[in-house]
């Protein structure tokens, strides 16, 4: 098995669902595509609509969920947005974070996990988190305390450096056993340094679909390429030689492996091996 080569293939098939605007049908073709990979893989797949209004129009969008039954009840939500901006094709932002999460339900699925996973694709993340929001708000008060963690997987493929965040303090111990996973697997992937004081070392910002189950209490991992050392030290300048590549016409699968040879499927590579030993080892012991 090569880490990341599953998840390269999604980031091509994703590729040719154009941009992948929130309320699109690009974002609906995205939306099968996901649905009928949770299907094959042999997951319990469910589809939960939902519309926001922006603008004074009412946008329709829906989360895509594939269940895995793990051996105990409790649950751990992987997520990876799979709507994009009009600019580019939302090849790292996120068609990179849903072709890991992909792989990792695959890799997985005859796998006794310790706990429950419940992966989700979120629509409309690009305009305001709507669908990590409603998710969370559909959650109950059981089911919010039987959810041991959130992990995001946002914008992986084209950033100069891999991270791995949590929440301050024991909220995160997700962050933390991924950094040992790091140490034993030798992988090039670090966490925030925390030179800029309104992101403390090791967390990061409310801008992903992590922080609607942040607010709930629910404790999150997010993995993410970017470069924290440039720019206004707040992860918002991915790259020493091209700055940001989300949200911009350099956002294509083309763009990425030209500016930078090999960096795709490196980030890929290490972040599927970091997902899938985290889930295996969350809760085992």
């Amino acid at each position: 098995m090569v880490y990341g080569e599953t998840a390269y293939e999604h980031l091509k098939q994703l590729n040719a669902f154009g941009s992948r605007v929130a309320g699109t049908e690009d974002e609906r073709a995205a939306e099968s595509y996901i649905k009928g990979e949770f299907e094959k893989i042999g997951l319990e797949t469910s589809v939960q609509p939902f519309s926001f209004t922006r603008g004074g129009t009412s946008i329709n969008s829906a989360n895509v969920i594939g269940f895995k039954q793990g051996k105990s009840s409790k649950e751990i939500i992987v997520g990876a947005h799979y709507d994009a901006v009009s600019a580019g094709k939302g090849i790292d932002d996120n068609a990179s974070g849903v072709g890991v999460l992909l792989e990792a339900a695959k890799a997985l699925k005859d796998i006794e996990t310790p706990y429950s996973i419940r992966f989700v694709s979120f629509g409309a993340e690009e305009v305001g988190l709507q669908g990590s929001k409603y998710y969370a708000n559909q959650m109950d008060e059981s089911e919010i305390s039987n959810t041991v963690g959130m992990i995001n997987l946002d914008s992986l493929a084209a950033g100069d450096h891999m991270y791995v965040y949590g929440g301050a303090g024991e909220a995160g111990f997700i962050r933390d056993l991924a950094l040992e996973i790091v140490d034993e697997k030798d992988l090039n992937i670090g966490t925030n340094p925390g030179e800029n004081p309104a992101y403390p070392a090791g967390t990061t910002g409310d801008w992903s679909d992590h922080a609607p189950f942040k607010n709930l209490g629910i404790p999150y991992g997010y993995f993410e390429a970017t470069n924290w050392d440039i720019g206004d030290k707040d992860g918002y300048v991915q790259t020493v030689e091209h700055g940001a590549i989300f949200h911009t016409k350099n956002d294509t699968l083309e763009f990425i492996e030209s500016a930078f040879p090999g960096r795709v499927k490196e980030h890929l590579s290490s972040f599927s091996l970091l997902l899938q030993e985290l889930l295996k080892s969350l809760g085992s012991k």
